[in-house]
C-alpha cells in the first residue's frame, strides 16, 4: 500500500509534527487555511469515515480528545473547527481517515 499519511507516520516523508501517541500522529497542514491548521491522523490505516467499524469507536473518541487538548494548548480559546472529508464528493484527497483542526481566525459557514 502506498499511502501518503502512512508514509508520514513512518517518518519516510517529513512533516511538521505537533503531537504523537500510540494511536495518532498530528502534524501541521502544508496548505494552511487558518493560522492554526493541523491534521489528526490515526496510525491505523482506515480509508475513510465510511470504513469505520465498531472497534474504532474508542479511537475516534481519542481523536476528539486530542483535538480538544491541542486546541487548548495552542490557544484556540475563541473557538476552532474540526473537519472530516469523506470520499471524493466530500473533498477527501488522501484515502486515510484524518481530521483537520482549524483556528485563530473567524471561520464562516458554509466554508465555500
Amino acid at each position: 500500500m502506498d499511502c501518503l499519511f502512512c508514509n508520514i507516520i513512518k517518518g519516510e516523508i517529513p512533516s511538521d509534527k505537533v503531537y504523537e501517541d500510540d494511536l495518532v500522529y498530528v502534524f501541521n497542514d502544508i496548505d494552511k487555511q487558518a493560522p492554526v491548521h493541523f491534521l489528526i491522523v490515526p496510525k491505523k490505516h482506515i480509508e475513510s469515515t465510511d470504513d469505520l467499524v465498531e472497534e474504532d469507536k474508542e479511537l475516534v473518541g481519542h481523536i476528539f480528545l486530542v483535538a480538544k487538548n491541542l486546541a487548548k494548548e495552542l490557544g484556540l480559546e475563541k473557538g476552532y473547527r474540526i473537519v472530516n472529508n469523506c470520499k471524493e464528493d466530500g473533498g477527501q484527497t488522501v484515502n486515510h481517515l484524518h481530521f483537520h483542526v482549524l483556528g485563530k481566525r473567524p471561520l464562516t459557514w458554509p466554508p465555500g
